[in-house]
């Protein structure tokens, strides 16, 4: 075996990433990335115990912060026969925030990644020719506020909207966008890169996609916000064809789904449960959406007699008022509604998910066993709902939903006399931590007392992520 040395001109300040280097699939060409490493910030810690010596410990870490120059990447192109380097136009990409890994097309024509601008108002799904090193852009987001660029996952604290598979080596391609308001999947003529049609459309928002079927050309996915009356934050399972004809509705109960495939995709599980009903685990075949059996079922009765109280799920209208904005009430174990409760409400209004529980848990929120009763709410600028409702916490970090917040409290007490409205604190950690003393140092006249913890209090000191 041979080495072949295909450059010289790397360097420490701008060097080859081996870690990213992918072959074509007949081993023609190879593409990399080229890295110019930006500011590398230091942050330090004094940790005053260790547990292995008496003298305190410093340390560092590497920790970019919101303005800072990045590392930079650079695709490269090589043709391993010629041994040359095939040049590639940077015009398409140009101030790249993180560029996914290279993909190359299964029949070797070229690859692709997803390009990501800093400032995250621009993301390009980009080709390049592996002959010619041709740059074209497939598909543009475009916005004015922010591409969530982070892949869409069945998660509900932590998801972005970005969603890709290609079909036939790239002849169609399947994509999420929200680009008419709310998170909806397109097909696109890979080819050409023109968009073919909108496979799901309406006022609600894909949350997952659990399978698709090219053969069949069906998408098995998670939506919420499609049934009028019900909690919009609710996934249910849907099924359609990719010329969104066929729309199905699989999960006809009133409540939160998740839904896992087989391997093969022929079979799927359903576990289902709201914060007031207990999970029930159903198996069905994905073909005609038959049930085959019911895989198991949760029993309370213990729970109700430890004292468990199911919470109170209570919506009321946001700022606007015409959006509904929902939240969940935590009762005390030895819970009368003759008498009145203080109210703790326990806040994360992060922009990477939503926060209040849909699902059922046994666990209780601790200070309901002081006596207190505990809220969490999802005000504006939380994920989930449509674009407009998240976009509110664009360069808005401080606002956390709080004006939602207070007019959901002031409702909820106008429906139970048993909720002070007069007696409000509030408590959360990390970004929960900034949006707790933001409710006291921006709505004093509401909020009685803040505990806020782990918070960063200045965006400019915090992770670059989605603080830029």
């Amino acid at each position: 075996m041979q080495d072949i040395q295909l450059t010289w001109d790397g360097s420490q300040a701008d060097y080859y990433a081996l870690f990213t280097l992918s072959w074509s699939p007949a081993s023609t060409h190879l593409a990399a990335y080229r890295v110019r490493p930006g500011l590398q910030r230091e942050v330090h810690y004094l940790e005053s115990s260790p547990a292995d010596q008496l003298e305190p410990k410093h340390s560092t870490m590497t920790y970019p912060k919101p303005g800072d120059a990045i590392t930079l990447l650079q695709p490269v192109l090589f043709d391993v026969a010629s041994r040359r380097a095939i040049a590639i136009d940077d015009a398409a990409f140009q101030n790249p925030y993180s560029p996914s890994a290279v993909q190359w097309w299964k029949d070797g024509r070229g690859f692709t990644f997803e390009f990501n601008q800093r400032g995250h108002q621009l993301y390009r799904l980009i080709e390049v020719d592996a002959a010619t090193g041709q740059v074209r852009s497939l598909i543009d987001e475009v916005s004015k506020t922010f591409v969530d660029y982070q892949p869409l996952v069945m998660d509900q604290v932590n998801t972005g909207k970005t969603f890709r598979y290609d079909i036939d080596d790239g002849m169609e391609i399947i994509w999420a966008s929200e680009r008419d308001g709310n998170e909806h999947l397109y097909l696109f003529n890979g080819r050409t890169g023109e968009l073919q049609n909108q496979i799901t459309r309406g006022d609600w928002v894909v949350r997952a996609v659990y399978h698709i079927d090219p053969i069949k050309r069906q998408i098995w996915f998670g939506a919420s916000g499609m049934h009028p009356g019900e909690d919009p934050y609710f996934v249910h399972a849907y099924r359609i064809d990719f010329d969104g004809k066929g729309l199905t509705a699989l999960t006809p109960e009133p409540a939160n789904h998740h839904i896992e495939f087989s391997p093969n995709g022929r079979y799927y599980v359903d576990l289902w449960s709201r914060i007031d009903v207990p999970p029930r685990m159903v198996l069905y075949r994905a073909s005609d959406n038959t049930e085959l059996m019911q895989v198991e079922s949760a029993e309370i009765a213990e729970l109700i007699a430890a004292g468990w109280q199911p919470p109170v799920s209570f919506n009321a209208k946001g700022r606007d008022g015409e959006t509904d904005i929902w939240g969940v009430i935590h009762l005390p174990v030895d819970f009368d509604r003759n008498k009145r409760y203080r109210v703790v409400e326990h806040i994360y209004a992060g922009p990477t998910g939503s926060f209040v529980p849909k699902s059922f848990s046994a666990s209780f929120e601790p200070l309901t066993q002081l006596g207190f009763i505990v809220v969490q709410i999802d005000g504006m600028g939380t994920n989930h709902r449509s674009r407009a409702f998240h976009d509110v916490a664009w360069k808005n970090l401080k606002d956390a939903g709080l004006p939602d917040r207070i007019l959901w409290h002031k409702a909820a007490s106008a429906k139970y006399s048993w909720y002070d409205v007069a007696n409000v604190g509030i408590f959360g950690g990390s970004a929960g931590g900034q949006n707790a003393a933001s409710a006291l140092l921006f709505h004093p006249d509401f909020y009685k007392v803040a505990v806020a913890n782990s918070g960063c209090y200045d965006n400019r000191l915090d992770k670059i992520w989605w603080n830029e």
